[in-house]
């Protein structure tokens, strides 16, 4: 029988919701608490919390006394990286997996180098990922392993978000900014800056050290007022943002991950969607095409968009979760999937 491992989960949004009910289901790991950040879930049963039955945990604000529970991890849900927590669970000896926009943490400055410390201090290991970045740069790595020669790797990322409304998300990237805004490449480049670091994974599996990694943006505009439910993008705003991340080698393009997305029925130009998902493109000896679309299990019920969403969370969340025991046998310090064995979905098959 291979070791239960002990488990905090840190945070209990969209995400942390489908990480928790994961890590609860799984007979190899076991809760053994979970970080509240709002003041209104402290003491609260965190399966309650969750939609599940309840679990016998009650969620908690005081870090000492969970990071004095000895866990072997802490599966880290927040919608952004907060360094001082992380730098407090490594020292302590925890190891971490995130969704929290990670990969290689590059994009930190000098908050990466604190976290490595303290890895190092703690002797303690952090990975992360998502679906994208993180579970789409897995597939391209093992869409590339068939070729003995590669000229250029292109992820292709589409997706109509009409119905994600997530403005503390998307209005970073540039959506709802008037069209002609002088800032709004800066911003997305800003707002995308984790496709960057994806850029630098896929090279680094491909062996390769890059001259420059930049991003080039296009947008669309909607041309009558937007309404996202919790927010409205005026016309003459974002409502279609196009980022193209790219790695470039000896002044060529060998590694490209573009995104597009679309908001509402009234965008110029009128960017098509044909399907959510990614096209992953190899084009070397020989050319690799990979598509990869998502649809509901049969099973599932969705009442509403929110509902249907959940999907999203679960796909966010279960790349950080199956990599949890490889990332504790792991030795200290960042590791990513070029590090890491190949994480498996283990207890994820129903008993019956």
């Amino acid at each position: 029988m291979p070791n239960i491992l002990r488990i905090v989960q840190w945070t209990t949004g969209n995400v942390g919701k489908s990480s928790l009910r994961a890590i609860a289901a799984n007979p190899a790991l076991e809760l053994v608490g979970c970080y509240a950040w709002s003041p209104g879930k402290v003491g609260r049963d965190v399966g309650e919390l969750c939609g599940i039955a309840p679990l016998g945990v009650a969620a908690s604000n005081d870090v000492d006394a969970l990071l004095a529970r000895k866990p072997d991890c802490v599966v880290y849900n927040p919608m952004w990286i907060d360094v001082d927590e992380l730098v407090r669970i490594l020292s302590a000896g925890v190891n971490v997996v995130t969704t929290a926009s990670f990969i290689t943490g590059h994009n930190l400055g000098l908050g990466r180098e604190r976290i490595l410390q303290a890895c190092h201090r703690g002797g303690a290991t952090i990975f992360g990922s998502g679906v994208s970045p993180g579970f789409a740069e897995l597939l391209t790595i093992v869409s590339a392993m068939v070729c003995n020669r590669v000229d250029k790797v292109t992820v292709h990322e589409a997706a109509d978000t009409t119905f994600y409304d997530s403005p503390a998300t998307e209005q970073p990237v540039g959506f709802g900014q008037p069209i002609d805004h002088p800032e709004l490449a800066a911003m997305t480049a800003r707002g995308t800056a984790i496709f960057g670091e994806a850029v630098r994974l896929i090279a680094d599996a491909l062996g390769v050290e890059l001259d420059d990694v930049h991003c080039r943006a296009e947008y669309a505009q909607t041309t009558a007022d937007l309404d996202l439910g919790s927010w409205t993008i005026p016309a003459g705003c974002v409502a279609g943002v196009h980022a193209s991340w790219q790695g470039v080698l000896g002044g060529k393009p060998v590694v490209e991950l573009n995104v597009r997305w679309r908001k509402g029925q009234t965008l110029e130009p009128d960017w098509k969607i044909d399907q959510d998902g990614w096209v992953i493109q190899i084009d070397g000896q020989p050319t690799v095409k990979t598509t990869v679309g998502f649809l509901p299990p049969p099973y599932f019920q969705a009442e509403t968009i929110a509902d249907f969403m959940v999907l999203g969370h679960i796909m966010t969340a279960m790349p950080a979760v199956h990599a949890i025991p490889a990332v504790v046998a792991a030795p200290p310090g960042i590791v990513t999937y070029n590090e890491l064995p190949l994480t498996l979905p283990r207890g994820v098959v129903p008993a019956s």
